[in-house]
């Protein structure tokens, strides 16, 4: 008895790569989730970083609620938007989703 059992942990310990290649899938599937998932969001959320820092009173844009205006003032946490002649709207900077073409307000 002594010995079946002391021949069962030599051959668990004869293969030094055991725990490394039970390990490899889990790494493989991280590697994947970061670039198919983790990577693009990060990226996305660079460029809309650099899309706020860039907002200029002018503007055209798209709230991520849907209302399209032209913005009038831009302060460092706050956007003032114009969504009609004379009415205008405080939203918060990062809720600014999209920057439209000059002329497209006309066009709607």
């Amino acid at each position: 008895m002594i010995s079946l059992a002391h021949a069962q942990t030599a051959a668990a310990s004869a293969d030094p790569t055991g725990g490394l290649m039970q390990m490899l899938p889990m790494i493989l599937m991280f590697v994947v989730l970061w670039f198919f998932m983790i990577r693009p969001q990060m990226k996305k959320a660079k460029e809309h970083k650099a899309l706020l820092a860039a907002l200029a009173k002018g503007d055209e844009v798209v709230t991520q609620g849907g209302i399209v205006g032209k913005v009038t003032k831009v302060g460092d946490s706050y956007v003032t938007v114009e969504i009609a002649e004379g009415t205008e709207v405080v939203v918060q900077k990062p809720s600014i989703g999209l920057v439209l073409p000059k002329g497209t307000l006309k066009s709607l």
